[in-house]
């Protein structure tokens, strides 16, 4: 096919990845359609990795081994894009609760774009030497499928590589690429809340013990977690994205439970928030005269994704030489989360991880500097929102051209590199 086919084939199989989105290791049909795209292009295919991971090798003579990952899953949002391909799929979530499945994170892209490099690295096996290990993983979102993979023994089975890439698309600009060399996305835990009161009627308060007004203290209170006991100079960010108590208006409901996201980029700083946190929810539960404490349980956890900087410089240089001089920029550290770090610590090699941009670049006219290009993105939607909608092109295309650089920076021939 000419490279207009090859982009029409792409821009094809997102489409079709973004209007059937799958949940956390639910990821059944996209696995499908990985694998049936690897082994027509005849890399060594095993499914059912870590639960419904793939795996895909491809060797090609002596040489390095270069792993090039991708995440499938979506997430539980009601997709508000307006898009012709739009999701209206549902799932069943962790609480056994129907509910719609959303691309709202773009892992849509990362698939797409490593399938469309997959490609590119079998017909033109005469520019690189080596192995290309290609990981399609399940479960990104809820923070447990690189640890699945990994369990799965994923390194003894397929070999252990000598550098970890990935990319990850965002709201720059569509066209640029954006890496930062050490501490590049923070750490995360997720926890979960619950706060015991005494139910009731809603017309005698007096004989209960409301979790409402008890979580709502906690929420408001947890707000002065990073305001009042981090450092300026330091960063984290504590969120509550769901609460969640009673069914009824005029029925004061027995508990409430809350989810809190925290992000950190330092050991110290995190153990800071989470003693905080857990002092502040049992502090509030005291000062309700909760009958019973309250229980704070650790659900998912990252650790900080780490670049490693020569590995990130080599990269950045296969990307001048490739993709043109110019289109990389740091984009400074990331709060959002990320655990393909996992796969490079456990084989103990370099791990280089980048932003993709997926915006539309006409938004960003006229903007020259750092500064002005974070104000854009500020008003744009973000990773996670009903309304994300990467522009088609040229994300898809700059996405397979790094995937594809970077492999070949790693894997050299004679003369090349």
């Amino acid at each position: 096919m000419s490279p207009a086919d090859d982009l029409a084939d792409l821009a094809t199989i997102y489409r079709d990845l973004h209007a059937h989105p799958e949940l956390a290791f639910a990821e059944h049909r996209t696995a499908g359609i990985v694998a049936e795209r690897l082994e027509a292009l005849g890399y060594e295919t095993t499914t059912g990795v870590g639960g419904t991971g793939v795996v895909g090798v491809l060797r090609n003579g002596p040489g390095p081994t270069a792993l090039l990952r991708a995440d499938m899953d979506g997430l539980p949002v009601l997709e508000e894009t307006g898009l012709d391909y739009r999701s209206t799929a549902t799932g069943i979530g962790a609480d056994g609760v129907e509910t719609p499945v959303m691309h709202a994170c773009g892992h849509d892209v990362h698939v797409t774009c490593l399938l469309g490099a997959a490609a590119t690295l079998a017909a033109e096996r005469d520019t690189w030497s080596g192995t290309v290990q290609l990981v399609f993983q399940p479960a990104e979102e809820v923070g447990g499928g690189a640890q699945s993979m990994i369990d799965d023994g994923l390194f003894d089975r397929f070999g252990r590589p000598d550098v970890v890439l990935g990319q990850h698309v965002g709201p720059l600009p569509a066209g640029l690429l954006g890496l930062r060399r050490g501490p590049a996305f923070a750490g995360a835990d997720m926890l979960h809340i619950v706060l015991h009161g005494r139910g009731g009627h809603g017309s005698r308060p007096e004989t209960c013990v409301d979790p409402v007004v008890m979580a709502a203290a906690t929420v408001l209170r947890l707000q002065t977690v990073v305001s009042r006991e981090v450092a300026g100079g330091e960063s984290a960010v504590v969120t509550v994205g769901s609460l969640h108590s009673g069914n009824a208006g005029n029925v004061i409901p027995e508990r409430a439970e809350m989810r809190v996201s925290v992000r950190s980029y330092d050991p110290d700083v995190r153990e800071r928030l989470m003693t905080s946190i857990e002092r502040i929810v049992r502090a509030e539960a005291a000062a309700s005269g909760a009958p019973q404490e309250p229980e704070v349980t650790l659900k998912e956890s990252f650790p900080v994704l780490i670049n490693d900087h020569d590995a990130g410089a080599r990269t950045i240089a296969g990307w001048d030489r490739d993709l043109g001089a110019g289109l990389t920029i740091d984009p400074g550290a990331v709060t959002g989360s990320e655990d393909v770090g996992m796969l490079a610590t456990a084989a103990g090699v370099p791990l280089v991880y980048w932003l993709l941009g997926g915006a539309d670049p006409a938004a960003f006219a006229g903007v020259s500097d750092r500064e002005g290009l974070q104000r854009v993105v500020r008003d744009l939607p973000s990773n996670h929102s009903a309304q994300f909608a990467p522009v088609i092109e040229p994300t898809l295309g700059t996405g397979v051209k790094a995937l594809v650089s970077a492999a070949r920076t790693w894997l050299p021939v004679e003369g090349r590199g």
